[in-house]
């Protein structure tokens, strides 16, 4: 695939003739219409076989192979250059594609209400055929050790359908928050626990589950010890039925960071006692906070890097979120919440605003600033094809085991078209 980013004056006719494609080719990859005009700054992904590159001041065929995964041979063979040759500025070179590695992927879904809307149906409908897991939030721990499924409708039949395993996510959620109260009592409790655990395999057999995954959050420092001890107790009877163990844990960049969503996560101890982990690399821009990337490279790099001394790499599934969020300028803490918004209605927002699309480097992300009719500014920071491709090459560099989304049902055509193009997804049932 070839990522594209819309210049001024450029049409979708101009762009295909540019990389030899049909205009319906474009339109369908990324889901656009053709009567809708471009947005200066969106990025497009190309469907093609490999990719073209412009050389730059300063490449090498060394450097450019290095930059996509690739080698200075396979470059100059394609393009039946000498690897001594001078690469002249502005050179156009076909990037032939990588081989591509197996990951796991797992993508989260949450259903609200007393059944599974038509819109989370049709998500996940078209992500299975990307997917290893397919994990259902929230199954939810009571104080009495029994389990509240959510709606499930129709989800196994069509993860079945495309080979997905179906993942049980577990919380300590009451009243729509997770709760540190719940987790003390159940992570205290022999008997509870002990009942929890039945109930749980119970219905993990009767429904068909492969993976039970505890998300067990906000917990106090002083029970961090007794969840690895329930950990360490619950795997026994997991692994026993023939089901894998997993957890999620929070974005740490040491075993002694502090606050209320860390302390009671021990990265050591889950590496050492669950098949896989998923840690939660998303929300450093969050709804009641300031206007700032959802995952900025950096930051995210920190945690899996931190995370890599204490867990092993074929272990880690790197979460990413599937949206963005558009906050109301200026930023007043304790104020209104920003809006979650996906890749694909903040493309449309900013052509309707009449808003060119920036790139932050640094954080690898896309972001722009609008006015509303109520003459009230807004800043919009989201994910595209240029920002979900910074981390599929992280996630390759550091050798993990996979990705994982939150959620589904949030429209991002490009991530699964990349997703496809970067790797061969594990698929766990015959």
């Amino acid at each position: 695939m070839q990522i594209h980013v819309v210049q001024a004056g450029q049409t979708l006719y101009r762009i295909a003739q540019t990389y030899g494609v049909p205009v319906e080719s474009i339109t369908e990859a990324n889901e656009i219409s053709p009567n809708n005009t471009l947005v200066i700054g969106q990025a497009l992904v190309i469907p093609i076989v490999g990719q073209y590159y412009w050389v730059q001041q300063g490449d090498t065929l060394t450097s450019i192979a290095r930059r996509f995964g690739t080698t200075a041979s396979a470059i100059a063979t394609a393009n039946r250059i000498s690897l001594t040759a001078p690469l002249n500025l502005g050179l156009r070179l076909y990037i032939p594609p990588a081989p591509k590695r197996n990951a796991a992927v797992n993508a989260y879904i949450e259903p609200r209400g007393g059944s599974v809307s038509d819109a989370l149906i049709r998500a996940a409908r078209d992500a299975a055929p990307h997917l290893t897991y397919l994990a259902p939030a929230n199954f939810r721990i009571n104080r009495d050790g029994t389990l509240t499924p959510p709606p499930l409708d129709d989800l196994s039949s069509i993860a079945r359908s495309q080979r997905v395993a179906m993942m049980m996510t577990v919380t300590n959620m009451e009243n729509e928050q997770f709760s540190a109260e719940l987790g003390t009592l159940i992570l205290n409790d022999q008997a509870l626990q002990n009942k929890l655990i039945a109930n749980i395999l119970e219905m993990a057999k009767r429904l068909g589950y492969r993976d039970i995954h505890f998300d067990i959050e906000h917990l106090r420092a002083e029970d961090r010890e007794a969840y690895n001890r329930f950990l360490r107790k619950a795997v026994v009877p997991i692994h026993a039925a023939g089901l894998s163990m997993s957890t999620a844990l929070a974005p740490k960049t040491s075993a002694s960071q502090q606050g209320a969503w860390y302390s009671g996560h021990d990265y050591k101890a889950h590496g050492q006692i669950a098949d896989f982990v998923i840690i939660m690399t998303y929300e450093w821009g969050y709804s009641g906070g300031p206007p700032m990337p959802v995952s900025p490279i950096g930051p995210v790099r920190s945690v899996l890097e931190y995370a890599l001394t204490e867990i092993p790499a074929d272990k880690i599934m790197m979460g990413q979120n599937l949206y963005g969020y558009d906050w109301t300028l200026p930023y007043v803490h304790g104020g209104a919440y920003a809006k979650a918004i996906s890749p694909q209605a903040a493309i449309t927002l900013a052509r309707e605003r009449g808003a060119a699309i920036q790139y932050d480097y640094t954080a690898q992300a896309p972001h722009f600033t609008y006015w509303d009719d109520d003459h009230k500014e807004h800043r919009v920071w989201f994910e595209d094809a240029r920002s979900i491709q910074a981390k599929f090459n992280l996630l390759k560099e550091l050798h993990l085991r996979g990705i994982s989304y939150w959620k589904l049902g949030l429209s991002f055509p490009q991530n699964w078209l990349l997703l496809e193009d970067n790797f061969k997804v594990t698929k766990l049932l015959p």
